[in-house]
């Protein structure tokens, strides 16, 4: 790694520590109504009401929402060697969805307390394997097929919702929660599901932490990587299994969300280096500040409506997506 790409780990905490600060005053503070922080914690106040009981679950859920996303990107990407790969562009968002839909439309079938995060887990394990066999195919790694099968996977998926939507769906609340999900949402959690979610995610960052070694060591070649002592095939069989979990948990709480696994883990390359060890809770955390950070936006733009989150990812991840394509090229 070349020294001008490290930074210290005190200046590196000490900006995302500033950022995470600024960017949780800042959703906390705008809405369909600005609630200033002096008036946060006032008693019997209305605005400390509002800020506590529906903006800080909604900030903590997207946070959440964020720190899931960037945590698969970034395994996706170490795994296929492909930093392209992310969980939208690779169809595992995709096939989360597709079974989101499935427990919410089918209740009778699969009770969706229990069903949702267990079938939106299977969709993304799934969609993740079929991409990566196809990506296999021949014995060699090839980016381009990889991200090419990602694609086609996540419209096939995307049609399959839609028959799912046509057949089942009906104007009851589910069907206009799906629908929501289709274009990126962060819901508002409990504070008690706000305890879980964190709970959750300290448990992902350290099974993600626990796979550096072996993404640093599949970043140099198959052959390196099994003279360091990865088994490449069980290694990556369980790293996806990680990943698709955090895609899932991500897709249950805020949707089809875009591009958040594909920009955060490449600016964090640039700046710190492509150390794993470094990377994972970095990521953590700034994909969670850019995810409050759009949902605050979401909320605030067009108040008292709200602009689906997915929406303003793609605005932002779109154009990164193609600068990348072109450097890459270069």
């Amino acid at each position: 790694m070349n020294e001008d790409k490290r930074v210290s780990n005190v200046t590196l905490w000490l900006v995302l520590g500033v950022a995470a600060v600024a960017a949780v005053a800042l959703a906390l503070s705008i809405g369909a109504g600005t609630v200033w922080p002096t008036r946060w914690f006032a008693s019997g106040s209305l605005d400390a009401e509002l800020v506590r009981v529906w903006r800080a679950p909604r900030v903590a859920a997207a946070f959440f929402v964020g720190a899931c996303l960037s945590l698969a990107g970034l395994v996706f990407q170490g795994v296929f060697r492909n930093p392209l790969a992310e969980p939208y562009l690779l169809g595992s968002a995709s096939g989360a969805a597709v079974g989101a839909a499935i427990a919410l439309l089918l209740p009778a079938i699969v009770p969706p307390a229990l069903s949702l995060p267990l079938l939106a887990f299977a969709g993304a394990w799934g969609a993740s394997w079929l991409v990566l066999l196809v990506g296999r195919l021949g014995g060699e790694w090839q980016a381009g097929r990889l991200l090419l099968a990602g694609v086609a996977l996540a419209a096939i998926l995307a049609a399959l919702r839609s028959l799912i939507l046509m057949v089942y769906g009906d104007e009851s609340t589910n069907l206009r929660a799906v629908i929501s999900w289709q274009l990126g949402g962060v819901q508002t959690p409990t504070p008690g599901e706000v305890a879980v979610l964190f709970a959750v995610l300290a448990v992902l960052v350290l099974l993600v932490r626990s796979l550096a070694h072996g993404l640093d060591a599949l970043g140099m070649g198959e052959d390196t990587a099994h003279s360091m002592g990865v088994r490449v095939p069980r290694f990556s069989a369980w790293a996806v299994l990680v990943a698709s979990l955090a895609t899932a948990l991500a897709v249950s709480w805020g949707g089809l969300i875009g591009f958040v696994g594909l920009i955060v883990p490449h600016v964090l390359r640039w700046w710190i280096g492509p150390l794993h060890a470094r990377l994972v809770p970095a990521c953590a955390v700034a994909g969670g500040i850019l995810m409050v950070l759009v949902d605050g936006v979401a909320r605030a733009a067009l108040a008292p409506s709200e602009i689906p989150a997915g929406l303003l990812t793609a605005l932002i991840g779109g154009p990164f997506f193609i600068a990348l394509l072109l450097w890459r090229r270069a």
